[in-house]
């Protein structure tokens, strides 16, 4: 029973000496991994940030260059078919024109042949004169509205260049 009470006595003793020891090296331990596992997070966080950067540059950039295909398929687009459909009008316009002309000059040739008849083919070359002024007025008129098309485009592209940029 002595050799019990006095191991264990020994064991208390040897326990209250190393226990300060311990207790010292133990936070040390703690500390080291603690800043193991901050500077692992750090560059676990920076790796993450990084890689979410790329991936959103790539976004960016492949947006980028839908928007810019879009904008050529439809500024081609609405130039082909705005002027197409300009044009189309003009000459039904020019062809009607036409038509209502040559009727005339049948029906008056058909009435007579004399100096009445000179004076209205007069009549009618300057009506016909006054015709293709005006259309040469419309094709001006239309050149304008399509440049106006034009600039009206331009300054929709540089918009969304400009909030493109904001965006980077």
């Amino acid at each position: 029973m002595k050799r019990t009470l006095l191991s264990a006595l020994t064991v208390l003793v040897a326990s209250a000496a190393i226990a300060p020891i311990a207790s010292a090296v133990e936070p040390a331990n703690f500390n080291i991994q603690e800043a193991r596992l901050e500077a692992l997070d750090s560059r676990t966080k920076n790796s993450v940030h990084k890689l979410r950067l790329e991936h959103l540059n790539n976004q960016t950039k492949a947006i980028e260059d839908i928007q810019a295909a879009r904008l050529d398929a439809l500024d081609a687009r609405t130039k082909n078919t705005v002027h197409k459909l300009r044009l189309e009008h003009l000459n039904s316009q020019t062809k009607a024109i036409e038509d209502i002309q040559t009727a005339r000059l049948e029906a008056l040739d058909a009435r007579t042949k004399n100096s009445v008849h000179k004076l209205r083919l007069e009549h009618l070359n300057n009506q016909t004169k006054a015709v293709e002024d005006i259309q040469a007025a419309r094709l001006d008129a239309l050149d304008a509205r399509t440049k106006a098309v034009d600039n009206i485009q331009e300054a929709r592209l540089e918009a969304l260049d400009a909030r493109t940029k904001s965006i980077r």
